[in-house]
């Protein structure tokens, strides 16, 4: 009797753990067929992330306090992931077919011009209202070398020593015209 009311007890305990962690009970409405994962590619995720990226950090307009004549000058230079990633769309790294072909990149250096800097009229924008466009034209000029192997159909490897690529790149802006306050969100 002692063996069945222990097995009993040690029963009633087992299923109480197994309800609490989830591994028993009830799910609620499901949506059939659309619960299923769909895998995608690497290269995929890889755009999705990309995108993501550049969509929070690089393609938004900053809204600015007004001008005045000690504040007219350009935002911070563009900075090197930046720079990097337009080099990537420019010269991309990835071979056509994996494992044959494998290329390397080394950055050396980064150098930073500000090429133009100039504000348009004051006009009024949706959403924002009236404002200026505060335009700064940056030329990255990036020293690297560069190391491809390629492994068929016969194998060799090319080195470019002292690669150069010259890129520009716009970091534009608004500037609020007129007074109000200066804590409006940045776009």
């Amino acid at each position: 009797m002692k063996k069945i009311y222990t097995t009993g007890w040690m029963s009633v305990f087992a299923l109480a753990i197994a309800a609490a962690n989830g591994c028993i009970g009830f799910a609620g409405p499901g949506v059939g067929v659309m619960s299923i994962p769909i895998p995608i590619t690497p290269y995929q995720q890889q755009l999705a992330e990309d995108y993501a990226y550049e969509t929070a950090r690089y393609k938004r307009v900053a809204v600015l306090s007004p001008i005045t004549e000690e504040s007219h000058i350009a935002l911070d230079p563009p900075p090197d992931d930046q720079v990097i990633r337009a080099l990537e769309k420019a010269r991309p790294v990835a071979g056509a077919i994996p494992g044959l072909e494998t290329t390397c990149r080394n950055i050396r250096g980064i150098e930073k011009e500000l090429i133009a800097d100039y504000v348009d009229p004051p006009r009024v924008y949706p959403l924002i209202g009236p404002a200026q466009l505060h335009h700064a034209h940056y030329k990255c000029t990036i020293y690297f070398t560069e190391t491809t192997n390629v492994s068929w159909p016969i194998p060799h490897e090319i080195k470019v020593e002292n690669g150069i690529e010259v890129l520009w790149i716009d970091k534009d802006h608004l500037h609020r015209v007129g007074g109000g306050d200066d804590n409006s969100p940045a776009l």
